[in-house]
């Protein structure tokens, strides 16, 4: 039998996520250090992706993705056209659709958005293209409705933002 510690996808390098500690692949490819599956260029999938895993996608992606407790890397070549819900969401490449980070949606530099975003956390890049509608914050309870005056959370819609470290520029 293996160990998790020995099973890491051999030609898969271990990444971190954020910009300020990240390292770089061979390729450049910045990949979830927890990353159990790989999508890379040139493969292309039509239909719906579910898992509990992180995911990489470096291709093209076309339907619905679902990582309810994984995390979604959109590599700098990658292309997705989906409704995606997973715990957190990094774009480097364009995604098209709508976005549920639960916990944290990352747009990088190179990062393109066309759609909906709802998360707790945002973070975006200056270079960033984000354009369509934001929800930011925690989600208010189904019993403070009434109370939604004084909610934290954002709703706009955006056309060709670019910000630069968590201020959006309009």
């Amino acid at each position: 039998m293996f160990k998790k510690e020995d099973s890491k996808a051999q030609g898969v390098p271990e990444v971190s996520t954020g910009p300020a500690g990240s390292r770089e692949a061979s390729g450049g490819l910045p990949v979830s250090p927890r990353a159990a599956a790989c999508i890379s260029q040139g493969i292309r999938i039509k239909g719906e992706i579910t898992g509990s895993e992180d995911l990489f996608v470096d291709g093209q992606v076309e339907g619905k993705l679902n990582l309810a407790n994984g995390s979604l890397t959109v590599g700098p070549n990658g292309s997705v056209s989906a409704d995606v819900f997973a715990r957190e969401v990094i774009v480097r490449g364009r995604v098209e659709g709508k976005i549920a980070g639960r916990e944290r949606v990352q747009l990088w530099s190179t990062g393109q958005v066309l759609g909906e975003v709802q998360t707790q956390r945002l973070a975006i890049e200056d270079g960033a293209m984000l354009r369509g509608k934001v929800e930011t914050g925690k989600q208010p309870d189904k019993n403070s409705e009434t109370h939604k005056v004084g909610s934290s959370s954002l709703s706009q819609s955006l056309s060709g933002v670019s910000a630069s470290s968590g201020t959006v520029v309009r």
